[in-house]
């Protein structure tokens, strides 16, 4: 086998390869003795079909495979001899010019992947939350908590904020109805901004039986874009409205949420415990976005278009396959791999260099990392040594667990080299207020 290999660019190489037509010839002859020794052709035993049957019926798919095989196999052998580290995948083709009337010549067009340097991180800042969870954060739960129990219940009264409303509406645009602008017992909770500000201070003050008409003007920037900037006529029929009743923060309420004790201080530490737990994860992800920025910012590569694309088209799929569950038709999702480059380019960028820092400063997973997060999660569970155990059952079971050890180990090996800054900050700040 004779091979060169050219550079075209930064990253990309065309390796041209030749492989003895006598080599592909030999293997195809041995194929076919292996296939003779076991096909059925009718009139003959397995085993005695003449050569030349076989060879007919047969030589011209196990030719294809062998040269098949023959230029994957070159390729390979040819990456070890030069020492290549291919990105993504290689495109085959015919050679350029054929030089050898006794040789199958082909070139694979490739990528490697780039040299990487990680850059100085010395002289980034990054702030790293100081934050504790305080009774009002606990309060401030345990409220979100009883209105997620909430009962409705149905009142004479106007609608104000927190009711639920049921109604009935048409919307027209110039007299004509519009796609999207009719519902028939479409419910509401005032207050929740799932509706346009408009629609929600029209409804506001309704009683059971009301029926009103008012306009509105869609903002330029409306997701329907065959509605946006538009006024629009609204005539509305209000069928009911509900009040909520939260529960009593009692024993029941505390029982209710799996506290066999039915104390309610024992709630509290139920959920102060977990509460800290999302915290962690919270400053964690915090730290993690910096750290990651600070990597992206100071080291610069140059990025193989190939696994860009790949990336592209991956990213595209699980959008399209997100939409799909969500109910749309697959007709009707129309994706480009180029809607989603920007993150794609990101997304390898952090890969390559988060691979060749762990390398470089040997940050992989330690077994004791991996084992105290394990436990850290099977503490939540009633039976933590089941938990366990069933985790170390099987090694894929762990992968989740060491990729969160090693993204831990470059955060804190970031953290070591910049200028750490601390922050003091509430719970309700970092996490955003509770709903």
């Amino acid at each position: 086998m004779q091979t060169t290999l050219e550079t075209l660019g930064p990253l990309s190489r065309r390796l041209n390869v030749a492989v003895p037509l006598t080599h592909i010839e030999g293997e195809v002859d041995k194929r076919l003795a292996r296939l003779a020794k076991t096909v059925k052709v009718p009139g003959f035993r397995p085993g005695h079909v003449p050569m030349k049957m076989v060879a007919a019926q047969y030589g011209p798919q196990v030719r294809s495979d062998v040269i098949s095989d023959a230029v994957q196999q070159g390729f390979n052998d040819a990456v070890r001899e030069q020492n290549l580290r291919v990105a993504g995948y290689p495109r085959i083709e015919p050679a350029p010019e054929k030089k050898d009337d006794s040789t199958l010549e082909f070139s694979a067009v490739f990528e490697v992947y780039p040299e990487i340097k990680i850059g100085d991180v010395s002289g980034a800042t990054i702030e790293r939350p100081q934050v504790e969870v305080t009774d009002a954060d606990i309060d401030r739960t345990l409220e979100v908590l009883r209105k997620q129990r909430a009962t409705y219940h149905a009142t004479e009264d106007g609608a104000q904020s927190g009711d639920r409303v049921k109604v009935d509406f048409t919307g027209t645009i110039d007299g004509v109805a519009f796609a999207g602008g009719q519902a028939q017992d479409f419910a509401i909770t005032l207050g929740e901004a799932r509706m346009l500000p408009e629609f929600e201070t029209a409804v506001a003050g309704m009683k059971a039986g009301d029926t009103k008409t008012f306009s509105l003007t869609f903002p330029a920037d409306y997701h329907g874009k065959e509605v946006a900037g538009k006024q629009a006529e609204f005539k509305l029929d209000v069928k009911s409205v509900e009040r909520p009743q939260v529960p009593a923060l009692d024993g029941a309420f505390a029982t209710a949420f799996g506290i066999k004790s039915g104390k309610i201080e024992d709630l509290r530490a139920e959920v102060a415990s977990n509460l800290r737990l999302e915290l962690k994860r919270k400053v964690e992800s915090n730290l993690r976005d910096q750290a990651m920025k600070v990597l992206r910012e100071t080291t610069q590569l140059t990025l193989p278009a190939s696994l860009v694309e790949m990336e592209s088209r991956e990213l595209a799929r699980r959008m399209a396959a997100n939409l799909q569950q969500q109910g749309m038709k697959a007709e009707d999702i129309k994706l480009s791999p180029d809607m989603f480059k920007p993150q794609a380019e990101e997304r390898v960028a952090l890969g390559l260099i988060v691979s060749e820092l762990v390398s470089e400063q040997k940050l992989q997973a330690r077994p004791e990392q991996v084992k105290g997060m394990v436990q850290e999660i099977a503490q939540t569970y009633e039976q933590p040594e089941a938990v366990v155990r069933w985790h170390y059952e099987k090694p894929e079971r762990l992968e989740d667990f060491e990729a969160r050890a090693v993204e831990h180990n470059v955060i804190d090996w970031v953290l070591g080299k910049a200028q750490v800054k601390d922050v003091a900050t509430s719970f309700e700040a970092l996490m955003g207020p509770a709903k």
